[in-house]
């Protein structure tokens, strides 16, 4: 194992969003800096970064130099270039590992590397061309949705299909990309769990929380989850699971369907979470802290819950009510963002309903 990290030592931070906001801070009250990469111009990162690199992915010069000026180098999305991840590895630890980028970067790699593990998952086929989308079709049925391997997010790249004759039209969606078809999934709820896992294989994790999605965008996430003692236990165990089998350093996103059959894999995201932003009001220790504890090596932080906690998502023009949602026993973070879109997230609010239980 190599030595943690010394005060003062800088974490290297791909992309410039509010999750690497949110890390920069947390790394700042440990007393490590963060330099951020970026291509796009005055990312929300940079306000609170102790540097920050504006440059394209295929800038290997800059790259180079960004390596330089950092002692370990993490992320805060997945979608990273292979090609800049081939230039940086030689040069210093990335944490979490390539392998994990690699299965979370592609569904259907994802949903294989889930069975393999025996954990379940939706059903699922590989489409390429109209052939295979008609073989899985009638492997799997309708209802069922077609979404693109690589690069989709928050309901981007996805085509519902609902009956046979919906399939020429969600193949087009696809715009010729490799595609998967999933099966749907008659579920009671979603939940997700933060885990971690540190250089030493220690793991921790996070108690579940029950979301809510809104168009494909996480609207919120609760805490307690309606889940019953064995439902918590087997979902933090499977989140470990996978932790451990892909030799994790850092935080994960695990998001979870509760059936009657069990509880099935939906995803897994390398990363710190959208649905874990409750840890920063309802934990002594949130989800970038750990995050930052573990790319770091030093030890996992106690992420016990001592509130229970409803997360809100200021998504686009949320934003603007701000001040009615934030009453009493309302933490409000914002993300520095210039301008409002339609389905960008622009903060979020946390507000303790109560003491954990």
């Amino acid at each position: 194992m190599t030595d943690p990290l010394q005060t003062g030592a800088t974490i290297g931070i791909l992309g410039g969003g509010q999750l690497g906001r949110m890390l920069s801070v947390a790394a700042s009250r440990l007393g490590l800096k963060t330099h951020i990469y970026e291509p796009g111009a005055n990312p929300p990162a940079a306000d609170v970064a102790h540097a920050c690199t504006t440059a394209s992915y295929d800038d290997e010069a800059a790259l180079r130099a960004f390596a330089e000026a950092v002692d370990v180098i993490t992320y805060e999305f997945e979608n990273i270039p292979t090609s800049a991840l081939d230039l940086l590895e030689p040069l210093k630890p990335i944490r979490p590992g390539r392998r994990a980028l690699a299965v979370s970067q592609d569904r259907l790699v994802e949903k294989a590397f889930l069975s393999e593990q025996g954990l379940g998952t939706a059903p699922f086929a590989a489409v390429d061309d109209e052939v295979d989308l008609a073989e899985a079709i009638e492997e799997i049925g309708t209802p069922a949705i077609l979404k693109t391997r690589r690069l989709g997010y928050d309901g981007k790249g996805q085509a519902r299909i609902m009956a046979p004759e919906d399939a020429e039209a969600a193949l087009a969606d696809m715009a010729g990309a490799p595609a998967i078809l999933e099966g749907f999934i008659e579920f009671t709820r979603e939940v997700s769990v933060i885990g971690a896992r540190g250089l030493d294989g220690s793991v921790a994790c996070f108690d579940p929380g029950e979301n809510i999605h809104r168009d494909g965008i996480l609207h919120s996430t609760t805490v307690p989850a309606t889940l019953s003692p064995a439902q918590r236990s087997d979902a933090v165990l499977i989140a470990a699971k996978i932790l451990n089998a892909l030799d994790y350093v850092g935080v994960m996103g695990v998001e979870l369907f509760v059936t009657p059959k069990g509880l099935l894999v939906n995803e897994i995201a390398p990363r710190v979470h959208n649905s874990g932003h409750w840890t920063q009001n309802g934990c002594l220790i949130d989800q970038f802290e750990q995050h930052i504890r573990a790319v770091a090596g030093w030890p996992l932080g106690d992420g016990s819950r001592h509130a229970n906690v409803m997360t809100e998502n200021l998504i686009g023009a949320d934003v603007a009510r701000v001040g009615e949602l934030a009453g009493t026993n309302t933490a409000i973070h914002l993300y520095g963002k210039a301008e409002v879109k339609p389905g960008r997230k622009m903060g979020h609010i946390n507000r303790i309903t109560g003491p954990a239980s």
